[in-house]
């Protein structure tokens, strides 16, 4: 499964090689780890990868309700979905940006900043979709106290928990993209700043057990940026559009009575 035309050929384990096959490397990986579960010896390990761990199962007046907790195995899950995350990343590119880069010939430093923009506009796209959907599902739109009551959350539903994963994933692939994509080194510490705040904010929220309020911020940010996408400087400074989303949750949540 090749992911990139490739006009050349580079010796293996050269830099140019890596960064050419790496979404096949990747795509190697996660089929070692899909195959892994065919198999009973190593059905256990592969499945620590695939699903997220420490289930606790408790009696309700609904029935059995399935919560989850956290933990250092959380570590295999996140790491699985980086490798997703990149080999997404990498069928964006080549059947969706490169495409319409084709068409518009760009100059390359307008190439540059239209991939990042197009790569987080698919992203923030399908999170706020997604997270809008956890927001209807899991019932905080029509219960709001239930963002801030009985902290800490320590017990955290299947789709906030598995939400909260992938965008750990997302924000971390992020990290060796900027080598894959030979961003340019004056570019380098403006995508560093704003990937590092997202880090910062979600690993923060998760780790503190401050898990609804953090997906609300989430939640929001992902709409905010999908929207102003439509603009065409909308990610001429993403730490700046990052910043605004991070003061209107803190204020929309200290008007709502949230705990600061």
């Amino acid at each position: 499964m090749a992911f990139r035309r490739r006009n050349k050929s580079y010796p293996f384990f050269s830099q140019e090689f890596l960064i050419q096959n790496h979404a096949d490397i990747v795509f190697s990986l996660v089929i070692i780890i899909l195959i892994g579960l065919m198999f009973e010896t190593t059905a256990k390990t592969a499945i620590l990868f695939i699903q997220p761990q420490y289930n606790v199962t408790a009696l309700s007046p609904e029935g059995e309700v399935t919560t989850y907790l956290y933990g250092w195995k959380d570590g295999a899950t996140v790491l699985f979905y980086f490798f997703i995350t990149i080999i997404l990343h990498a069928v964006v590119q080549e059947y969706l940006l490169d495409k319409v880069n084709r068409r518009l010939h760009l100059s390359k430093s307008k190439n540059t900043k239209f991939n990042e923009s197009g790569q987080l506009c698919v992203f923030h796209f399908m999170s706020s979709v997604w997270s809008f959907y956890v927001l209807i599902t899991e019932g905080y739109l029509l219960h709001p106290s239930s963002l801030w009551e009985n902290y800490p959350h320590s017990h955290l539903r299947f789709q906030v928990k598995f939400f909260y994963l992938t965008q750990l994933a997302y924000w971390l692939h992020a990290l060796p993209e900027l080598y894959f994509q030979k961003v340019r080194k004056e570019e380098i510490p403006r995508q560093l700043q704003y990937i590092c705040l997202y880090l910062l904010h979600i690993s923060a929220a998760y780790f503190v057990k401050f898990d609804s309020c953090g997906f609300r911020y989430s939640c929001s940010s992902s709409i905010y940026q999908s929207s102003a996408s439509t603009s065409p400087d909308s990610y001429t400074s993403p730490t700046r559009t990052t910043r605004k989303c991070l003061t209107c949750g803190r204020s929309a949540s200290c008007s709502r009575g949230w705990p600061r």
